[in-house]
């Protein structure tokens, strides 16, 4: 059998429902004008849930004297035992009761409440459809300040017509100078503060500041709105402000200084290469690869061009181009200068030692074979990176809140991380091959001036990834064509600048008589260790 749920809580409101009734029917009885020869009675039932109001409703239907409930066919004849009810005071209680209630026609009170009309103490008795008096009520101030408390009407309320009347003169408030107290819950909040409700009231709520990117609408001003992703505001604002969009623009002074150092480095290289094709015979040029140096030149060429790709606002083009061009550019200028390395300390320390592998070295053209097999996997590794990390223009919003940067993806795929770790492993063999010969003929020395190279090179990137880690604000793509730049800029003085020197500077040292002594003295200086 199931158990009645019951309440452990206490409810005044009913209590204080239950006591008026009480009164009500006290006075009716008592009174020999208000329903002669009637004696009104009343049974009182527990309904704090919908199980206690279902066991109510069948006790008011049981017959009376009994406990149990007829099954009539005609149940208007039926005769319960209570012939009204009041209640429940819940819409939920009321509707379960009604629905019980209804095949016997047991009239609820609020069906009847409004027909009532009837006079007492000169004032009329009557209800409206939902049940609540009509009649006026006193509004009265108690006086607890003396030994006597007493009260005074202070003000009225009517229903026909609604009227509240109230004389603030004759309120006397306990506050200083009888001022009327504030309301803790009425305070207005500063501008940028939300009301954030605390409790049921709206009334009573917390000024909450509203978070940067997010404003309050005074059309809503319990809660801070998110602004678009176009815009920002500061904190405790009202309003949303487009943020504004930045990128490294052309006509910017550290745009023609850059514009200008690249276009120098791109017109030396083409007067160097200019200058060693007049000069091409020269022992100096041959001694620096001959027809390789336009290679080498071409591909220096080639990275500075691709440069250019990070001034102005972010295309498609610019980024499909800049990182590429000059990753697969500086590929092929280490490469070359790699296999020109190891082929002076091949040919002066190993090629009398090893004959044969360098015979076949010279006839199936070695150095060539390098040059294009390892060129190949660079360009293999930036065609990956387009194909699969295609570098896109892109519009950052979380660095700065008011800023929209505009850049390119590129560094932030795994397609550029290959290609530097690539072009690094070649500047590392660079180094080692060119730090073997370091003791080779003067004319034939390149290790101090490759050193200083790659030394430049080395720098140049620690520098740009350092600030990268610090530092995203719009001239990072100048801080990354400033390193490359740098790079460029240190592999072609390292390498060409010296012969440049000779060539116009000192055409003595340009002749075959030279280089011969230089290596005659090589020879002997071998031969007596």
């Amino acid at each position: 059998m199931g158990r009645v749920a019951r309440s452990n809580s206490f409810n005044s409101h009913g209590y204080h429902l239950f006591q008026a009734m009480r009164f009500s029917i006290e006075e009716i009885n008592n009174s020999t004008a208000l329903l002669p020869n009637v004696t009104l009675g009343y049974e009182l039932y527990d309904v704090c849930s919908e199980s206690a109001s279902v066991y109510a409703m069948l006790r008011i239907l049981s017959v009376p004297g009994t406990h149990h409930i007829e099954i009539q066919g005609d149940t208007s004849r039926y005769s319960p035992t209570a012939v009204a009810v009041i209640g429940p005071s819940s819409t939920n209680h009321a509707t379960a009761a009604a629905s019980m209630l209804s095949p016997f026609l047991v009239p609820l009170l609020l069906e009847q409440i409004h027909k009532v009309n009837f006079l007492l103490h000169e004032d009329v008795v009557t209800f409206n459809d939902n049940g609540d008096p009509l009649s006026s009520y006193d509004i009265i101030a108690w006086d607890w300040s003396g030994p006597k408390w007493t009260f005074q009407v202070i003000g009225s309320s009517r229903w026909s017509p609604v009227r509240l009347d109230i004389n603030k003169t004759k309120i006397q408030w306990h506050g200083k100078d009888n001022q009327v107290p504030t309301s803790v819950c009425s305070s207005n909040c500063l501008e940028g503060h939300a009301q954030v409700i605390v409790g049921v009231h709206h009334c009573c709520f917390e000024c909450v500041p509203c978070e940067a990117g997010t404003f309050l609408n005074k059309s809503d001003p319990h809660r801070c709105q998110p602004c678009g992703k176009e815009e920002w505001a500061p904190k405790r604002s009202q309003t949303c402000f487009p943020r504004t969009v930045v990128f490294l623009a052309w006509h910017e002074p550290v745009s023609w200084v850059l514009l200008a150092a690249n276009t120098l480095l791109l017109l030396v290289v083409v007067g160097t290469a200019g200058l060693f094709a007049w000069h091409l015979e020269t022992p100096v040029v041959r001694s620096a690869g001959g027809k390789l140096c336009f290679l080498m030149l071409g591909s220096l060429a080639v990275g500075s061009c691709g440069l250019y790709g990070f001034l102005g606002k972010p295309t498609l083009i610019m980024c499909l181009l800049r990182q590429t061009l000059f990753a697969l550019g500086l590929a092929i200028f280490l490469s070359c200068l790699t296999i020109r390395s190891f082929q002076l300390v091949f040919i002066f320390k190993f090629s009398a030692k090893l004959p044969i592998f360098y015979r076949a070295w010279v006839q199936h053209h070695g150095a060539g074979l390098f040059v294009v097999i390892s060129s190949t996997a660079q360009l293999l590794i930036c065609l990956t990176w387009l194909a699969v990390w295609t570098p896109l223009p892109t519009r950052e919003y979380q660095r700065f809140p008011q800023l929209v940067m505009l850049d390119c993806t590129e560094a932030k795929s795994l397609g550029f991380v290959l290609a530097f770790i690539y072009n690094s492993l070649l500047s590392v063999s660079t180094f080692a091959c060119s730090y073997l010969g370091k003791d080779l003929p003067e004319n034939y020395n390149e290790a101090k001036c490759v050193t200083f190279s790659l030394l430049l090179n080395f720098v140049s990137w620690i520098a740009f990834f350092t600030t990268a880690s610090v530092y995203q604000g719009k001239y990072l793509p100048a801080v990354t064509m400033l390193a490359a730049l740098s790079c460029l800029s240190g592999g072609f003085s390292g390498y060409f600048l010296p012969k440049c020197y000779v060539i116009l500077c000192r055409p003595d040292l340009n002749s075959t008589a030279y280089f011969q002594a230089s290596i005659q003295e090589y020879t002997r200086r071998c031969s007596s260790t």
